[in-house]
């Protein structure tokens, strides 16, 4: 039996049956991320490089979906708490991110420290902002102890919540409220570490809110560094559902369900969506450094490509570095490629870096 299913087997027996199918279809999650695969050429471009995509339609649930369920319905969720004067924090994995998800979606390994000042090594605090559907407890379970780790202040926070997200899910609100929530986090961060700039790390929605907040709401002037994991600020064609559903005649249906389902942060999202086109009449300001990082087997922000920025920002593919690396939208959040890639930008490292080929998130399945 594996070890996670013995540790909760006292807590309720009735959902190990659940977990150890899950764990026998998907392995254990501590384990994932071990694959390896060799590093080949970088890419440092303002345009990603094509590679085809390999697309499985029929593919709906995720490994995240399907074993937070199974958590829940049988109450085994519990929190494993860091050491409370541990010189060095480990770094979550996705049983960590699972639990999270519903027991404790405002946890932050390190962070939300509101004691702690920058130095002069890492001036800049680091805010990190979950995508739709997530919170900061699960998305950054890795991220946040990491960036700890190496001497950063960082921060979190769960945005747009509405009577849909029961605490848990950001994003649902109309984005222009959710980017409000950011700007107001920055100014409540900047005010308490003294720091006259932040870095903003985001994956998906997350990364969005960020490029709205620096065209629009000042932020050119208050961010130093911006990393996106697919980031969504071109919009989305929901695998081809938003293109087929124009084809057919019928182009705002997949906005006005979202709309119906009470989820405008969704909606805000699709490709041709009217907040996308006020968002998009606004150049990329200079100012800031900007990375975003992509992944060919992203099959909930497509195409893929549609996570590129304009100039001055540098765009990178991960599998141009690590071919066998085959994480998906939601992998990027414990991909060790994307978050080294992710450290060597926030600390103005060599744009020739090279990350190693190890520890890869996991697809969309």
């Amino acid at each position: 039996m594996s070890d996670i299913v013995a540790q909760v087997a006292a807590k309720n027996e009735t959902t190990i049956a659940t977990v150890t199918l899950l764990l026998s279809l998907y392995g254990d999650p501590r384990h994932l991320g071990t694959r390896s695969g060799m590093c080949t050429h970088h890419l440092e471009s303002n345009e990603p490089t094509e590679v085809p995509l390999k697309r499985k339609m029929s593919r709906k649930a995720t490994v995240r979906t399907a074993a937070v369920a199974a958590m829940a319905a049988g109450g085994m969720l519990a929190t494993a708490a860091a050491p409370a004067h541990a010189a060095t924090l480990p770094e979550g994995n996705l049983a960590n991110a699972l639990v999270n998800y519903v027991a404790a979606p405002n946890a932050l390994a390190g962070g939300n420290d509101w004691s702690c000042k920058p130095t002069a090594i890492h001036p800049n605090p680091v805010i990190l902002v979950p995508g739709t559907l997530d919170n900061m407890g699960s998305t950054f379970v890795k991220t946040a102890p990491a960036l700890k780790n190496a001497g950063y202040c960082v921060y979190s926070l769960n945005y747009g919540f509405d009577a849909l997200s029961l605490g848990r899910a950001s994003g649902l609100a109309p984005v222009p409220t959710s980017v409000q929530q950011l700007a107001n986090f920055v100014t409540k961060v900047r005010a308490s570490t003294g720091a006259a700039k932040v870095d903003l790390v985001g994956w998906s929605q997350g990364g969005l809110l960020p490029i709205d907040y620096i065209k629009r709401y000042g932020g050119n002037t208050q961010v130093a560094h911006y990393v996106g994991w697919s980031q969504s600020s071109n919009g989305t064609t929901v695998d081809g559902f938003t293109s087929l559903a124009s084809a057919m005649g019928v182009a705002g249906f997949p906005g006005l369900a979202f709309g119906t389902l009470d989820m405008p942060g969704v909606r805000d999202q699709l490709v041709g969506s009217a907040y996308l086109k006020g968002l998009d009449a606004v150049p990329l300001p200079t100012g800031p450094k900007y990375l975003s990082i992509l992944t060919t087997q992203d099959e909930l922000l497509t195409p893929y490509t549609n996570g590129a920025l304009p100039a001055p920002a540098t765009n990178v593919t991960i599998q141009n570095y690590c071919p066998a690396d085959q994480t998906g939208h939601i992998g990027l959040t414990l991909d060790d490629p994307t978050l080294q890639l992710t450290m060597n930008f926030l600390n103005n490292g060599s744009s020739s870096f090279k990350p190693t080929c190890t520890g890869f998130g996991m697809p969309d399945l």
